[in-house]
């Protein structure tokens, strides 16, 4: 087992702190560090793709799980894999998708692992059709603070509190997880543009009745009439006959987005709807001036198409746009970005069209919003979906008042009874938090139970006591 002195941060790169990492090769190397974690406990860690600050550790030690990476069993028959808990999504996709078998849910990136996906409880862009992660996992193997592992199946207050529980429950060791079947490993996707909020709304509702996947960029410079205008896209695996006779001979093939080189440069899919040439120039220290944000979010509304239907795309270019390029650090700034998700329950769409209000007034995300619309939640007491609308968006952390300006927008979603993300939240205050998660009593509850001497700590953990 490797061990060494790391500074770590979240995937938006804010907050750092420094901690011992150990990177157990063995279950046995796990639980033994979990033994001897120390006073300020322990954390499991994964590929860093969560912005937030719940796999950090100040002070303590981090078990980065990913030499845990075995695929340890599949049935074809039923569509159920077993693998440790550091396999990532994209070693799953590389081995499974050729076989005719796809992640029942997957986030914006391939790239994190089964034990995180489970202790965020990700969802994607098919909340509606399919849930959040949890929903597909059969059980799991977890290693609890008195070095035991127990074996947790849903429909139980364990496997309630673990997922979306970000770590603070135990060391997930291994999963169980049911895949469904595709044809191809193509998508056959649609495309249309939406004049304002109101319209892109009414389209995503119902995109949700007719397409298993289906999000919206959302411009949040434009003011006036078009302020929450954006761009539609949804999308369903393509059967093999709307695949053309070429690619009809390998149908299952994995492709993936084309990468970007090893030096810094705009990341596609967020980035390079802008004009590559142009983004130096217009992002001085990684911050955007209002102008530039404006003019450039012009342009990527102009050039999508007013409607597109049937176009195939790659799964990873549709599901996977965070994957094309490994380097933020143009539009990241000096201070990182901040990524700020929240949801808020069918009823409440004046909340979100007064934020979007005020982030159109300010001017200064270099990127569109991702707005979501969400099904049925799912049990995990700390899982971030609830029923209706979510947005997403990143702003850098060295806007001026950026704090202030968050903790307003916390209150006024946590009076409409929604809530923000957990795994991507390094800011938000502990007393607003309990106002946005209604069992937060019963998951502190059952990790002081569960866990009296405080073996698994973070520094979310920490900062809002849990």
């Amino acid at each position: 087992m490797s061990v060494d002195t790391v500074s770590l941060t979240g995937w938006g790169r804010t907050a750092p702190t420094t901690a011992l990492r150990f990177r157990p090769g063995s279950y046995e190397e796990a639980a033994a560090t979990v033994r001897g974690c120390g006073p300020r406990g322990s954390i499991a860690r994964g590929l860093g793709r969560a912005h937030g600050d719940s796999a950090q550790n100040a002070g303590g030690s981090v078990l980065d799980m990913t030499a845990l990476d075995r695929l340890l069993a599949f049935d074809a028959g039923t569509g159920e894999v077993v693998c440790e808990a550091g396999v990532s999504l994209h070693r799953l996709l590389e081995v499974l998708l050729p076989l005719g078998w796809f992640l029942p849910v997957t986030p914006g990136s391939r790239y994190i692992t089964v034990g995180g996906a489970i202790g965020s409880d990700v969802h994607g862009d098919n909340h509606r059709a399919a849930g959040s992660f949890s929903r597909h996992v059969v059980r799991f193997e977890l290693l609890t603070a008195d070095g035991g592992i127990r074996t947790v199946r849903p429909g139980t207050p364990l496997f309630d509190a673990t997922t979306g529980g970000m770590g603070l429950t135990g060391v997930i060791l291994s999963a169980t997880l049911r895949f469904h079947p595709v044809a191809t490993s193509l998508m056959s996707v649609d495309t249309e543009r939406a004049a304002d909020l109101d319209d892109l709304m009414t389209r995503l509702a119902m995109a949700g009745d007719r397409y298993r996947y289906a999000s919206a960029r959302v411009d949040l410079t434009s003011r006036g009439r078009a302020t929450g205008r954006g761009v539609l896209t949804s999308g369903e695996h393509a059967p093999l006959d709307a695949l053309p006779a070429h690619a009809q001979r390998r149908p299952l093939s994995f492709r993936t987005a084309r990468q970007l080189p090893a030096t810094p440069g705009p990341v596609p899919g967020l980035v390079s709807d802008l004009v590559p040439d142009l983004v130096p120039g217009l992002f001085p220290g990684g911050l955007l001036g209002r102008v530039s944000a404006a003019a450039l979010a012009e342009l990527r509304h102009r050039r999508a198409p007013r409607s597109r239907t049937g176009e195939l795309r790659r799964i990873s270019d549709f599901l996977h746009p965070l994957d094309a390029g490994p380097h933020w650090s143009p539009v990241l700034g000096r201070g990182g970005l901040v990524h700020y998700e929240f949801a808020v329950g069918h009823g409440q769409e004046e909340t979100l069209h007064r934020i979007v209000r005020q982030l159109s007034r300010r001017r200064r995300a270099p990127f569109p919003g991702v707005l979501r619309r969400f099904g049925a939640g799912d049990p995990g007491w700390l899982s971030f979906p609830v029923p209706g609308w979510a947005l997403s968006l990143d702003l850098p952390a060295a806007l001026p008042g950026l704090a202030r300006f968050l903790d307003g927008l916390d209150e006024e979603v946590a009076a409409a009874g929604g809530r923000v993300c957990l795994t991507n939240d390094s800011r938000i205050r502990p007393d607003v938090l309990a106002a946005m998660y209604p069992r937060l009593g019963d998951f502190r509850s059952l990790r002081a139970e569960l866990d009296p001497d405080g073996a698994f700590r973070s520094d979310l953990s920490r900062r809002l006591s849990l």
